[in-house]
């Protein structure tokens, strides 16, 4: 969840079973964005930028590519609804112009209405990376002057530090309650070398991702990286695991996984169909053998088929399940008050005839936050695309060439980009030939996702231009230095402007340590 680009110095991989690494502390790339639909369930933006108001330039550009539930946030903002987005960042080093990407999409959601909170990742710094405080200190401040300067409105958005933070470490120890180290050891690599203190980071980095629902439960998106999923993955769970109630589908009195259920499903819309719609006349051990008949061989069919086979003439009836996850006796009690019409209440679970799924999920969600729990709604994310570094290969902060820091001199900068490798040919009379490379030029980048600003029209000249062999590399290099030299003198000069605006917030930079 933090953005940062640089490699633990304990080197812990984190591809655990996957057969894609995906390193929160490394500096990995990801060379196929789309294994990452197929292997993690990471959703194409695409689908959903529809319906997505006034989207961000990110968003229109496919710069922004995936998202996990985000249809949550974007339901909210079109209803008016509460949300929120939050992300942090870790002082390892200068804010970069990678950075910008995430500071973009943190004010676009506070822009849309969200409640937005940044963080600063001091404790993940200090354990992952050993960094000292004074460090740290001067890190932060670099940070929250940039984001400040682009536009982040500290009146209407929240700003805090881990450290400092008691209610986020309150909740991380919860948290930590539900976690273990053998999913750590899954999910991150760790090892018995692993520094107690790394472990802690990563629960207090779901706990940052959970913060902005302490007050009250709502949709909440996190903008990332992809190399942050496993972050991600990790948080929905442990969400889930703190319900006090668990809502699910089920179709008779057992307990059935999400595959077995499909199946199920699919017996009791056939059979329903034949008896003419009568719920009451498909029986479990008619679906079983219906599932013998129609449905390959598997192990999820047998799973399904035995369990049907157990419950013999019962029917098999759409029901929405609540399960007791946490839920002390009082609020049991009550959500079986608060369900209206037909249901049949067991030790562990309620099942419910006359409800759907959507608004199970909202009433179990009051009960368990009328009697003292939290109630977290699943975090989104969002994910963008690395940025290319200007030497090739991913922007690091680790390697100076390779991206320009938002502190760099503007002649540092014009520099910088006019020693960039490109995407053109090997000789002027090649790339008017054959036409440049845009897709993979570093410096077509910089139009994409800074210096072509909110518009488009430009950015497709640029990348037309570049792809017809009408624009040369030397030229378009020279035309995004005087670009970047103009955006870091006027960033660095808002930047100024923000000091005291930052001294005036209620955010410690200067903490006196052990």
């Amino acid at each position: 969840m933090t953005e940062d680009t640089d490699t633990p110095d304990d080197g812990a991989p984190t591809a655990g079973a996957d057969d894609l690494a995906i390193d929160p502390w490394g500096s990995s790339t990801i060379e196929d964005y789309r294994s990452l639909f197929e292997q993690f369930g990471i959703e194409e933006f695409d689908e959903v930028l529809p319906d997505v108001a006034h989207p961000h330039y990110l968003m229109r550009r496919a710069i922004i590519f995936g998202h996990r539930d985000y249809r949550r946030v974007v339901d909210a903002m079109r209803n008016d609804e509460p949300f929120a987005a939050l992300s942090g960042f870790m002082p390892t080093g200068e804010p970069h112009i990678g950075h910008k990407l995430v500071f973009d999409e943190l004010i676009w959601h506070q822009q849309q209405g969200g409640d937005t909170y940044a963080l600063i990742a001091d404790l993940e710094a200090h354990s992952a990376r050993g960094l000292d405080w004074d460090e740290i200190d001067e890190h932060a401040r670099d940070y929250l002057l940039s984001l400040l300067a682009f536009g982040f409105d500290p009146e209407a958005g929240t700003l805090y530090r881990q450290s400092t933070n008691r209610r986020l470490q309150d909740l991380a120890f919860e948290l930590g309650i539900e976690a273990n180290f053998s999913e750590f050891e899954a999910i991150y690599g760790f090892s018995g070398e692993t520094d107690v203190s790394h472990m802690q980071s990563v629960v207090t980095q779901a706990a940052d991702i959970l913060y902005p629902q302490l007050d009250e439960p709502k949709p909440t998106v996190i903008p990332v990286g992809p190399d942050q999923d496993p972050h991600i993955r990790l948080t929905r769970d442990l969400a889930a695991r703190m319900r006090a109630f668990g809502v699910t589908r089920a179709y008779a009195s057992f307990e059935a996984d999400d595959a077995e259920r499909e199946l199920i499903a699919a017996a009791h819309a056939a059979l329903s169909d034949e008896a003419g719609g009568e719920d009451d006349l498909v029986r479990c051990v008619e679906a079983a053998n219906w599932l013998e008949r129609e449905v390959e061989p598997s192990e999820t069919r047998a799973d399904a088929i035995r369990k049907l086979e157990a419950a013999g003439k019962e029917p098999v009836r759409p029901r929405v399940r609540f399960l007791d996850r946490n839920a002390s006796e009082e609020a049991f009690a009550a959500l079986i008050e608060a369900i209206d019409g037909e249901k049949r209440v067991f030790d562990e679970h309620i099942d419910a005839f006359e409800i759907d799924r959507a608004s199970a999920e909202e009433l179990a969600r009051e009960v368990e936050v009328a009697h003292g729990d939290f109630g977290f709604i699943p975090p989104s994310s969002i994910y963008h695309r690395f940025m290319t570094g200007l030497t090739g290969g991913k922007m690091s902060s680790s390697v100076p060439a390779s991206h320009i820091s938002l502190l760099d001199d503007p002649e540092d900068g014009y520099d910088k980009v006019r020693s960039a490798t490109t995407g053109g040919r090997e000789t002027a009379e090649e790339q008017r030939e054959l036409g440049g490379r845009p897709d993979q030029c570093p410096v077509y980048e910089l139009y994409a996702y800074l210096l072509a600003g909110d518009d488009d029209e430009y950015a497709q000249t640029v990348y037309d231009e570049c792809a017809g062999g009408e624009r040369l590399c030397g030229g378009c290099k020279t035309e995004a230095a005087e670009s970047m030299a103009d955006f870091l003198e006027d960033h660095q000069a808002r930047r100024e402007e923000m000091r005291e605006v930052l001294e005036d917030l209620d955010i410690d930079l200067d903490r006196q340590r052990p």
